[in-house]
C-alpha cells in the first residue's frame, strides 16, 4: 500500500508564488513517477506535471511551462511542485499521485494512489 499527502496550499494573490509538497509513504520502491493533476469548480481533474523518480525527467502541460517546476528529494520520498507567477484561473484542488509508467502518465487512469488533495486559491 502506498500513502500520499499533499501540503503548501493556500490562498495567494495573483502574481505571487505557492510550493506544493507530496510525500510518499508505503511501498514507493515500485513506483516509476510521480504526477500533479488539478481540479477546478465544475471543471475535469486536469494534467499539471510529471517526474520520473529515477531520473528526474519532466513533463508539463502547456497551461503551466514556464511556470511551474516539478522536483523530487528521493531520499526524502517528496515530490515538490513549485508554483510561481500564479493566475486566477490556476485556482483549483492540487492532487499528487504515483504513475505506473510512462505511457498514461498526462491522465488519471495512468495513476493508481493519489493524495487527499491541497486547495490552491489564486486571488486576482
Amino acid at each position: 500500500q502506498v500513502q500520499l499527502v499533499e501540503s503548501g496550499g493556500g490562498l495567494v494573490q495573483a502574481g505571487g508564488s505557492l510550493r506544493l509538497s507530496c510525500v510518499v509513504s508505503g511501498r514507493t520502491f515500485s513506483r516509476y513517477g510521480m504526477g500533479w493533476f488539478r481540479q477546478g469548480p465544475g471543471k475535469e481533474r486536469e494534467f499539471v506535471a510529471h517526474i520520473v523518480w529515477s531520473s528526474g525527467s519532466t513533463y508539463y502541460a502547456d497551461s503551466v511551462k514556464g511556470r511551474f517546476t516539478i522536483s523530487r528529494d528521493n531520499a526524502k520520498n517528496t515530490v515538490y511542485l513549485q508554483m510561481n507567477s500564479l493566475k486566477p484561473e490556476d485556482t483549483a484542488v492540487y492532487y499528487c499521485a504515483t504513475s505506473r509508467g510512462p505511457n498514461g502518465r498526462t491522465t488519471p487512469r495512468g495513476y493508481d494512489y493519489w493524495g487527499q488533495g491541497t486547495q490552491v486559491t489564486v486571488s486576482s
